[in-house]
Protein backbone atom coordinates (compact mmCIF):
# COMPACT_ATOMS: atom_id res chain seq x y z
CA UNK A 1 0.00 0.00 0.00
CA UNK A 2 1.43 3.30 -0.81
CA UNK A 3 -0.12 7.48 -0.38
CA UNK A 4 -1.52 8.30 -3.60
CA UNK A 5 0.31 11.46 -3.19
CA UNK A 6 3.40 11.90 -1.21
CA UNK A 7 2.35 15.27 -0.15
CA UNK A 8 -0.93 13.82 1.30
CA UNK A 9 -0.31 10.78 3.30
CA UNK A 10 -4.21 10.54 4.33
CA UNK A 11 -4.85 9.12 0.59
CA UNK A 12 -3.87 5.54 0.42
CA UNK A 13 -4.06 3.09 -2.76
CA UNK A 14 -3.79 -0.46 -2.21
CA UNK A 15 -1.73 -1.73 -4.66
CA UNK A 16 -1.63 -5.21 -3.53
CA UNK A 17 -1.58 -7.40 -7.09
CA UNK A 18 -4.56 -10.11 -6.10
CA UNK A 19 -6.58 -6.63 -5.16
CA UNK A 20 -5.93 -5.00 -8.93
CA UNK A 21 -6.18 -8.31 -10.60
CA UNK A 22 -9.82 -8.90 -8.38
CA UNK A 23 -10.74 -5.23 -9.24
CA UNK A 24 -10.17 -5.20 -13.35
CA UNK A 25 -12.19 -8.64 -13.35
CA UNK A 26 -14.90 -6.51 -11.73
CA UNK A 27 -14.53 -3.55 -14.18
CA UNK A 28 -15.21 -5.91 -17.54
CA UNK A 29 -19.28 -4.86 -18.50
CA UNK A 30 -19.81 -8.85 -19.08
CA UNK A 31 -18.86 -10.14 -15.38
CA UNK A 32 -22.05 -11.24 -14.36
CA UNK A 33 -23.68 -10.50 -11.54
CA UNK A 34 -22.88 -13.44 -9.61
CA UNK A 35 -19.13 -13.19 -10.26
CA UNK A 36 -19.02 -9.72 -9.31
CA UNK A 37 -20.31 -10.48 -5.73
CA UNK A 38 -17.94 -12.71 -5.61
CA UNK A 39 -14.82 -10.81 -6.11
CA UNK A 40 -16.36 -7.99 -4.37
CA UNK A 41 -16.55 -10.58 -1.43
CA UNK A 42 -12.61 -11.27 -2.18
CA UNK A 43 -11.83 -7.79 -2.44
CA UNK A 44 -12.81 -6.49 0.35
CA UNK A 45 -11.16 -9.08 2.41
CA UNK A 46 -8.45 -8.32 1.36
CA UNK A 47 -8.75 -4.41 1.63
CA UNK A 48 -9.83 -5.48 5.11
CA UNK A 49 -6.12 -6.12 5.81
CA UNK A 50 -4.50 -2.90 5.02
CA UNK A 51 -7.12 -0.12 6.30
CA UNK A 52 -6.75 -2.54 9.98
CA UNK A 53 -3.53 -2.77 9.92
CA UNK A 54 -2.27 -0.38 12.15
CA UNK A 55 -5.34 -1.48 14.80
CA UNK A 56 -4.14 -1.65 18.32
CA UNK A 57 -3.38 -5.18 19.86
CA UNK A 58 -3.27 -5.96 23.81
CA UNK A 59 -1.37 -8.97 25.17
CA UNK A 60 -3.46 -11.92 26.51
CA UNK A 61 -1.93 -15.05 28.21
CA UNK A 62 -3.34 -18.41 26.93
CA UNK A 63 -1.92 -21.85 26.46
CA UNK A 64 -0.89 -23.48 23.76
CA UNK A 65 -0.62 -27.88 23.69
CA UNK A 66 2.76 -27.37 25.25
CA UNK A 67 2.87 -24.45 27.43
CA UNK A 68 1.27 -20.93 28.87
CA UNK A 69 2.67 -18.02 26.55
CA UNK A 70 1.68 -13.98 26.59
CA UNK A 71 0.17 -13.34 23.02
CA UNK A 72 -1.47 -10.43 21.01
CA UNK A 73 -4.71 -10.09 19.94
CA UNK A 74 -6.98 -7.49 18.98
CA UNK A 75 -10.74 -6.40 20.70
CA UNK A 76 -12.68 -6.46 17.32
CA UNK A 77 -15.83 -5.62 19.38
CA UNK A 78 -14.48 -2.17 19.55
CA UNK A 79 -14.54 -2.06 15.85
CA UNK A 80 -17.17 -0.36 13.97
CA UNK A 81 -18.04 -1.44 10.51
CA UNK A 82 -20.66 1.63 9.13
CA UNK A 83 -22.46 0.92 5.37
CA UNK A 84 -23.23 3.13 3.22
CA UNK A 85 -26.68 1.38 1.98
CA UNK A 86 -27.06 0.03 -0.14
CA UNK A 87 -24.16 -0.99 -1.85
CA UNK A 88 -21.67 -0.88 1.23
CA UNK A 89 -23.06 -4.28 2.23
CA UNK A 90 -21.17 -5.62 -0.83
CA UNK A 91 -17.99 -4.83 1.05
CA UNK A 92 -19.32 -5.16 4.55
CA UNK A 93 -19.92 -9.24 4.00
CA UNK A 94 -16.17 -9.50 2.98
CA UNK A 95 -14.79 -7.34 5.60
CA UNK A 96 -17.25 -9.43 8.44
CA UNK A 97 -15.71 -12.62 7.72
CA UNK A 98 -11.78 -11.08 8.76
CA UNK A 99 -13.09 -9.29 11.38
CA UNK A 100 -16.02 -11.07 12.81
CA UNK A 101 -16.87 -9.57 15.98
CA UNK A 102 -17.04 -5.80 14.68
CA UNK A 103 -20.20 -4.31 15.45
CA UNK A 104 -22.63 -2.41 12.45
CA UNK A 105 -23.74 0.37 11.51
CA UNK A 106 -25.89 1.23 8.98
CA UNK A 107 -26.77 4.76 7.03
CA UNK A 108 -29.46 4.70 4.25
CA UNK A 109 -28.35 7.98 1.38
CA UNK A 110 -29.55 8.02 -1.80
CA UNK A 111 -28.38 10.71 -4.22
CA UNK A 112 -30.36 12.94 -6.00
CA UNK A 113 -30.29 12.58 -9.67
CA UNK A 114 -30.46 16.43 -9.95
CA UNK A 115 -29.12 17.53 -7.36
CA UNK A 116 -25.68 14.93 -7.13
CA UNK A 117 -26.63 15.85 -3.49
CA UNK A 118 -26.76 12.80 -0.73
CA UNK A 119 -30.36 12.32 1.42
CA UNK A 120 -30.30 10.48 4.52
CA UNK A 121 -33.58 7.88 5.24
CA UNK A 122 -32.16 5.73 7.60
CA UNK A 123 -29.63 5.42 10.66
CA UNK A 124 -28.33 3.07 13.16
CA UNK A 125 -25.06 3.09 15.39
CA UNK A 126 -23.94 0.62 17.89
CA UNK A 127 -23.98 2.20 21.47
CA UNK A 128 -21.23 3.76 23.26
CA UNK A 129 -19.48 4.80 20.04
CA UNK A 130 -17.34 7.37 22.07
CA UNK A 131 -14.89 3.74 22.97
CA UNK A 132 -14.64 2.57 19.22
CA UNK A 133 -12.67 2.91 15.61
CA UNK A 134 -14.91 3.44 12.43
CA UNK A 135 -14.15 2.78 9.26
CA UNK A 136 -17.07 3.82 6.97
CA UNK A 137 -17.51 1.52 3.93
CA UNK A 138 -18.64 1.91 0.16
CA UNK A 139 -17.98 0.88 -3.20
CA UNK A 140 -17.10 4.46 -4.55
CA UNK A 141 -15.98 7.73 -3.54
CA UNK A 142 -17.12 10.00 -6.70
CA UNK A 143 -18.47 13.33 -5.82
CA UNK A 144 -17.75 12.38 -2.61
CA UNK A 145 -21.53 13.60 -1.14
CA UNK A 146 -22.40 11.01 0.21
CA UNK A 147 -19.41 9.47 2.13
CA UNK A 148 -18.99 13.86 3.20
CA UNK A 149 -22.74 13.29 4.56
CA UNK A 150 -22.19 9.86 6.14
CA UNK A 151 -18.97 10.61 8.05
CA UNK A 152 -20.69 13.70 9.11
CA UNK A 153 -23.13 11.70 11.06
CA UNK A 154 -20.99 9.45 12.09
CA UNK A 155 -19.11 12.15 13.90
CA UNK A 156 -22.25 13.14 15.83
CA UNK A 157 -21.55 10.00 18.11
CA UNK A 158 -17.43 10.81 18.65
CA UNK A 159 -15.64 7.64 17.63
CA UNK A 160 -12.21 7.67 18.77
CA UNK A 161 -11.47 7.70 15.06
CA UNK A 162 -12.77 7.08 11.42
CA UNK A 163 -11.35 6.02 8.35
CA UNK A 164 -13.11 5.64 4.68
CA UNK A 165 -12.71 2.56 2.74
CA UNK A 166 -13.50 2.57 -1.43
CA UNK A 167 -13.46 0.52 -4.49
CA UNK A 168 -12.72 2.88 -6.53
CA UNK A 169 -12.48 7.14 -6.19
CA UNK A 170 -11.42 10.06 -8.74
CA UNK A 171 -10.21 13.40 -7.92
CA UNK A 172 -13.27 14.97 -7.60
CA UNK A 173 -14.44 12.64 -4.50
CA UNK A 174 -10.72 13.02 -3.17
CA UNK A 175 -11.06 16.45 -3.17
CA UNK A 176 -14.34 16.55 -1.63
CA UNK A 177 -14.02 14.51 1.09
CA UNK A 178 -10.34 15.85 2.45
CA UNK A 179 -11.47 19.94 2.19
CA UNK A 180 -14.74 18.49 4.33
CA UNK A 181 -13.19 15.95 6.31
CA UNK A 182 -9.15 16.37 6.73
CA UNK A 183 -8.69 14.31 9.11
CA UNK A 184 -10.18 10.88 8.12
CA UNK A 185 -7.85 9.46 6.00
CA UNK A 186 -9.11 7.06 2.67
CA UNK A 187 -8.28 4.12 1.64
CA UNK A 188 -9.06 2.64 -1.69
CA UNK A 189 -7.87 0.17 -4.61
CA UNK A 190 -7.73 3.06 -7.38
CA UNK A 191 -7.83 6.41 -8.02
CA UNK A 192 -9.42 6.72 -11.88
CA UNK A 193 -9.81 9.38 -14.33
CA UNK A 194 -12.94 12.14 -13.77
CA UNK A 195 -16.57 12.34 -12.95
CA UNK A 196 -18.85 12.47 -16.37
CA UNK A 197 -21.66 14.88 -16.14
CA UNK A 198 -23.76 12.07 -14.15
CA UNK A 199 -21.58 11.93 -10.94
CA UNK A 200 -20.09 8.66 -12.36
CA UNK A 201 -16.18 8.10 -12.34
CA UNK A 202 -14.54 7.13 -15.49
CA UNK A 203 -13.39 4.55 -16.65
CA UNK A 204 -14.97 3.31 -13.32
CA UNK A 205 -17.30 -0.24 -13.38
CA UNK A 206 -20.56 1.27 -13.50
CA UNK A 207 -22.96 1.73 -10.84
CA UNK A 208 -21.95 -0.92 -8.05
CA UNK A 209 -25.10 -1.00 -6.43
CA UNK A 210 -26.78 -2.18 -10.13
CA UNK A 211 -24.30 -4.59 -10.26
CA UNK A 212 -24.33 -5.93 -6.98
CA UNK A 213 -28.11 -6.36 -6.96
CA UNK A 214 -28.66 -6.97 -10.46
CA UNK A 215 -31.06 -4.05 -10.39
CA UNK A 216 -29.82 -2.69 -13.85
Amino acid sequence: MKPANPTDPQVHVINHPLVQHKLTLMRRKDASTSSFRTLLNELSMLMAYEVTRDMPMQEVEIETPLEKMTAHVIDGKKLVLVSILRAGTGILDGMLTVVPGARVGHIGLYRDPKTLQAVEYYFKMPKDMQERDVIVVDPMLATGNSAVAAIERVKATHPKSIKFLCLLTCPEGIATLRRLHPDVPIYTAAIDRQLNSHGYILPGLGDAGDRIFGTQ
